[in-house]
C-alpha cells in the first residue's frame, strides 16, 4: 500500500484520535527513519523518547529473535525467568526495592495513585481518618485515563471528561508557597515530574522538589515521581530525581524502557509495597516474557555501552549548539533542559516549523503550542546534532510565524 491508500484505509475505519503528519514509514536504522519512497529522516524525537537506543540495535534485535523463539506471553498467574531479573536491575539504579509491571507510562500513574490511597488507607487502620487527597502540578501531564487525567494539570485534557476523579488540587509550579499552604492533612500524596515533558522542558527547583520531599516524609505522606519520559538515562543519569539528591517513594516508568514494546512500571519503597496484597491490583499483559527480556537487554546495553555518559556529553553539546540559534534568531525565547530532554520555547506557536523541519528530513515536535521538543536516541552523535542544529537555522532564518487570523482560517 502507498501513503495515499494507508490514508483511506485508516480514515475509514479507525477512531480519528491522531492528526498525523503525511508520511508513510517503513524501516529505520540507527538515528534515522526511512519512509515508503526510501527518503531518510533524521529522528530526533524517537518515537517520543521510546526508542532511545534507536532502530535496529544488534542487543535488542537479539534479545526479541531470542525470547520469540521460546515464549510470547505467560499470564501472571504463573511465573517466567525475565520479571525477577528486570526488577532486580531497576531496584539496582532507583534505590527503591520493590516494582510492579504496566503496560504503559499512563497504567504506571494510576498503580502508583491506587498504591498511595491503598497505604494512605493502611495507616489510617487505627482509626484515624484516611488521607486521600493528591496534589500534582499545574502544567503537568501524566497520561490520558481518568485518574491520570485527573492529575494532569492542563484543562485542555481534562475538561473534554469532566468529572473526573475527585481529590486532587493543582499547586503553582515551583511555588513552594503555594506547595506549603495547600500541603494540609488531607494530602495522601504529591505527584510531580522533575522535569515536565508535556509541559514544555520545564525543570523543577531544587528548592520546589526538596520542600515536597520534607512535607511528605514529614507527613509521612507520598512522594511520586513521574519518570516516565525523563527517567531511564534520557537526562544522563538514571533518572532526573538523581540530579536533585532526592530519593521519591514511587517512581514511574515506562517510554524507553522495552525499547519499543509496551511496558511501565512502578518502583516503591518496601513500606508502600505491602499495601497492596494478591487482588487489589493486576494485569493482564504487564510484565510478560517477551517485553521484559527486551527491557533486561535495554538497560544491559545502556550500561556496557556507557551511554549515560554519552547523554550527558553530546546533551551538553546539543544544548549549546541551540543556546547559539538562540543568540541569533530572536524568535528563540529560552533553551532548556537537561542531557538528551530538551526544549527550545519560541515567542509563536510552532507547529508550521515542525511541518517544515520533516519536510527537510528532521523529525521533531512541538510541545505546549512553542516549545520544540528534542528527544533524540542515546546513540545520536555530535555530527546529527550538527545537521539537525543547521537545518533549524535554515528554517528559523526564514521563517514567517503565522499571525492569529491565519491560524483562525487554517483551523
Amino acid at each position: 500500500m502507498n501513503l495515499a491508500s494507508v490514508v483511506r484505509a485508516e480514515s475509514a475505519v479507525l477512531i480519528p484520535t491522531y492528526d498525523r503528519h503525511r508520511v508513510l514509514f517503513r524501516r529505520g536504522r540507527g538515528c534515522y527513519l526511512f519512509d515508503a519512497r526510501g527518503r531518510r529522516y533524521l529522528d530526533m524525537l524517537s518515537g517520543i523518547g521510546v526508542n532511545a537506543l534507536g532502530y535496529g540495535h544488534p542487543a535488542i534485535l537479539r534479545a526479541l529473535h531470542k525470547q520469540a523463539d521460546h515464549l510470547l506471553h505467560v499470564s501472571n498467574l504463573f511465573f517466567h525467568d525475565y520479571q525477577a531479573l528486570l526488577a532486580q536491575k531497576l531496584a539496582r539504579i532507583s534505590g527503591l526495592p520493590r516494582v510492579f509491571f504496566t503496560n504503559s507510562g499512563t497504567e504506571a500513574i494510576e498503580a502508583a495513585l491506587k498504591l498511595a490511597r491503598a497505604y494512605a488507607r493502611l495507616r489510617g487502620a487505627n482509626g484515624r481518618r484516611p488521607r486521600y487527597r493528591v496534589l500534582a502540578l499545574e502544567n503537568s501531564f501524566h497520561g490520558r485515563t481518568f485518574g491520570a487525567l485527573a492529575v494532569t494539570g492542563q484543562a485542555k485534557y481534562r475538561e473534554p471528561f469532566a468529572p473526573l476523579m475527585p481529590g486532587v488540587r493543582f499547586v503553582r509550579f515551583n511555588d513552594c508557597s503555594d506547595l506549603r499552604r495547600k500541603f494540609d492533612g488531607s494530602v495522601c500524596a504529591v505527584l510531580l515530574e522533575p522535569i515536565q515533558g508535556e509541559g514544555g522542558i520545564r525543570l523543577l527547583t531544587r528548592e520546589f522538589l526538596s520542600l515536597a520531599r520534607k512535607l511528605t516524609e514529614r507527613s509521612n505522606t507520598v512522594l511520586i515521581a513521574d519518570e516516565i519520559q525523563s527517567g531511564l538515562g534520557r537526562t544522563g543519569r538514571w533518572f532526573a530525581f538523581q540530579h536533585y539528591g532526592v530519593q521519591p517513594d514511587i517512581v514511574t516508568v515506562a517510554k524507553p524502557l522495552a525499547a519499543g514494546l509496551p511496558l511501565g512500571a512502578i518502583l516503591a519503597r518496601e513500606r508502600l509495597a505491602r499495601a497492596f496484597s494478591p487482588g487489589l491490583h493486576g494485569t493482564t499483559f504487564g510484565g510478560g516474557p517477551l517485553a521484559c527480556a527486551v527491557a533486561a537487554a535495554f538497560l544491559e546495553t545502556v550500561e556496557n555501552e556507557q551511554l549515560l555518559e554519552r547523554v550527558r556529553e553530546v546533551g551538553n553539546y546539543f544544548k549549546s549548539r541551540l543556546e547559539k540559534l538562540q543568540q541569533k534568531h530572536a524568535v528563540i525565547r529560552e533553551v532548556r533542559g537537561l542531557g538528551l530532554m530538551l526544549g527550545v520555547e519560541l515567542t509563536h506557536p510552532g507547529k508550521t516549523l515542525v511541518r517544515q523541519a520533516l519536510a527537510q528530513g528532521l523529525i521533531l515536535n512541538c510541545t505546549h503550542d512553542t516549545v520544540l521538543r528534542f528527544l533524540p536516541p542515546y546513540l545520536v552523535t555530535r555530527k546529527q546534532v550538527d545537521q539537525a542544529s543547521d537545518i533549524l537555522d535554515r528554517l528559523l532564518t526564514r521563517w514567517r510565524p503565522e499571525t492569529k487570523k491565519q491560524r483562525r482560517l487554517r483551523a
